[in-house]
């Protein structure tokens, strides 16, 4: 799958939960409406609040932030993750199909997720996504160790 597509998928559904997820939604609608007709592009911005609400659920009904400790719900945090998971394969997939059908939306894409997504997303989900450059030379017997994020090393 498309990288891009991945990317923003993610994004969207981290932005969903967020006070902010109808900037998202206005987003992903302006989106759709320049490859498709105004329905369609209707229809996935009621998709999305659709989502949203399903979302909602489960981290209401499941291990929500600010839930009291030792409350049973009923609703396993694996649940929640399965929610969270196939929302956000649900996303992916059907940016994958728009940016195939429409390759020349790509650039938009990865502005649309810079400049209107990326600054939605809670710092501390881990959702928060860019573009990182990372390059490094060793030589000899010199290592090189790079992560875009938390990274554990046991050398023997």
């Amino acid at each position: 799958m498309d990288p891009l597509a991945v990317a923003v998928g993610t994004a969207l559904v981290g932005a969903m939960a967020t006070d902010s997820w109808q900037q998202a939604k206005r987003a992903l609608v302006a989106l759709w409406r320049r490859v498709r007709p105004e329905a369609e592009a209707d229809t996935v911005g009621a998709e999305f609040g659709q989502a949203r609400t399903r979302l909602l659920a489960a981290l209401e009904g499941g291990a929500a932030p600010g839930a009291a400790p030792g409350v049973d719900s009923g609703v396993t945090s694996g649940a929640v993750s399965g929610v969270v998971a196939a929302l956000e394969t649900d996303w992916q997939f059907r940016l994958h199909l728009l940016l195939r059908e429409h390759p020349d939306l790509a650039g938009e894409l990865r502005r649309v997720l810079d400049a209107e997504l990326t600054p939605l997303l809670p710092e501390e989900d881990g959702t928060r996504g860019g573009t990182v450059v990372m390059k490094a030379q060793a030589s000899g017997s010199g290592r090189v160790y790079q992560a875009g994020r938390d990274q554990h090393i046991t050398e023997r």
